[in-house]
């Protein structure tokens, strides 16, 4: 079970190719904060 399992449930509910989401979004629907380090690592 991944901690990102309700964001890909949400995804799969709302089944649209194009769809942008923000990062409070992201972190509200998750139901957990987002670790912005990933952004300073390739």
């Amino acid at each position: 079970m991944s901690k990102y399992d309700p964001l890909w449930i949400w995804i799969k509910e709302n089944c649209t190719y194009n769809f942008k989401l923000t990062y409070p979004e992201i972190e509200e629907i998750a139901g957990l904060p987002i670790d912005h380090s990933f952004l300073t690592f390739k």
